[in-house]
């Protein structure tokens, strides 16, 4: 393990520099107008590993992940997965992940099965294997009998997120980047993709997720890295980053902000 300087003049500590890292990030950088939302990042996503990105609304995890996968060209830095460009080959790049972004967008006048079909088919691959896969994620996502019927238009959020997912595993990929994964999923909806997503690393597969949710991180990842007002300021293995204590308690040190709603609101107690 290394510890390297982050932006701030900071440290942080690093998972490795890995040249076939499931994802290496180095350096991303991007500026929208006056506004610098992220400040030349670095992340490494490990082979085999369950990786969380967590941080405050507007820490710059979405802009990082956008820029990371090739939704979102980057001012200055690059993206690698598995060694290959995710902007000199992003054909190639994109068969090795799939991606889940945060409010994806779906054609909401098709079933779920028919949506798969039509991604899988889109993607090239053989109509017998998009069946049988489409078949199988249906199943383990519990979107088959009823709701194999039901268009995505009538989804529930919990649904939507099954199916996005479900679109990320069909083509087989290796890394699964998915940006806020549980927000707004019932409690049912999130246990089914928790125990997708760990069987997926299970067998040799590597998740990066973003979240604020620090008790979800700290049951599913191994990895962590803490995001604040554009920058990495932690990046390391979950027990090595939170140092004996919560997550929580570590990201609030972290990202030095300071807990409000201890005082005003008087007329609440009256």
């Amino acid at each position: 393990m290394n510890v390297r300087t982050d932006p701030t003049g900071g440290t942080t500590t690093s998972v490795g520099d890995d040249k076939e890292a499931a994802l290496k990030v180095v350096g991303l950088l991007k500026v929208f107008g006056d506004y610098t939302a992220v400040k030349r990042a670095n992340l490494t996503v490990r082979p085999g590993s369950f990786y969380g990105l967590v941080g405050p609304n507007g820490a710059g995890k979405t802009t990082t992940l956008s820029m990371a996968v090739g939704l979102q060209r980057p001012d200055e830095g690059s993206s690698t997965v598995f060694g290959v460009d995710v902007w000199k080959d992003p054909l190639a790049a994109r068969r090795l992940m799939g991606v889940l972004p945060d409010g994806l967008a779906l054609p909401e006048r098709l079933t779920g099965r028919e949506l798969l079909t039509y991604l899988g088919r889109l993607r090239g691959l053989p109509a017998a294997t998009v069946a049988e896969r489409a078949d199988e994620l249906l199943g383990v996502m519990e979107l088959d009998g009823d709701a194999e019927r039901t268009l995505v238009v009538d989804y529930s959020t919990g649904m939507r997120k099954k199916i996005g997912l479900a679109t990320a595993l069909l083509h087989g990929p290796k890394l699964l980047v998915l940006d806020e994964p549980f927000e707004a999923v019932d409690p049912v909806s999130a246990a089914t993709l928790k125990r997708i997503l760990n069987r997926f690393v299970a067998a040799g597969g590597s998740v990066i997720l973003s979240s604020h949710v620090m008790a979800l991180v700290e049951q599913l990842c191994d990895t962590v890295a803490v995001m604040a007002k554009g920058n990495v300021v932690a990046e390391g293995p979950l027990d090595t980053v939170r140092a004996g204590k919560s997550l929580e308690e570590t990201f609030v040190e972290l990202v030095e902000v300071e807990i409000g709603g201890g005082e005003g609101l008087s007329w609440l107690a009256s």
